[in-house]
């Protein structure tokens, strides 16, 4: 019976290295996140604003409320998924916040105003709004702090 050659693997290849991260980029990327986050939040916050008072058959729909709860969510998860900082939600909610209370709270010397006082629905919007800011950063809460491999 012949002998069979017996075959010796090849010398294993080292992997290629991984690209090493710039911190200079990762800083500017931190930075474009929570921009694009505040400009998506004033622009949501406007238009759930022109939302309050939407009648659908002289009945008042309530859509901003869902809108508020469904967009600042999105907002939140926007914010920690681009930054990769818990702190990035933070700067919408304060700034969505602050331009609702300025729409409720302020008015012209006419007396005119963005938001009436008597208006549930705006109320309940900036309510339920907040609360999907505070929900989604208490979650974050919950999940402790993360460990991230250097």
């Amino acid at each position: 019976m012949p002998e069979q050659a017996v075959e010796t693997p090849p010398e294993a290849v080292p992997a290629p290295e991984p690209p090493r991260p710039r911190p200079g980029l990762n800083k500017l990327l931190v930075v474009a996140g929570v921009v694009v986050s505040l400009i998506a939040t004033a622009c949501s916050a406007v238009l759930e604003l022109f939302l309050t008072p939407l009648r659908v058959g002289g009945v008042l729909t309530g859509v901003s409320v869902v809108a508020a709860v469904v967009v600042n969510w999105a907002l939140c998860w926007f914010a920690l998924t681009t930054t990769g900082r818990r702190w990035s939600v933070a700067p919408p909610w304060a700034l969505w916040t602050l331009i609702m209370f300025l729409a409720v709270g302020t008015g012209r010397p006419e007396g005119d105003r963005l938001v009436a006082g008597n208006d549930w629905i705006a109320l309940v919007t900036v309510l339920a709004g907040s609360l999907s800011f505070a929900v989604y950063t208490y979650r974050l809460i919950l999940k402790g702090p993360t460990v991230t491999k250097s």
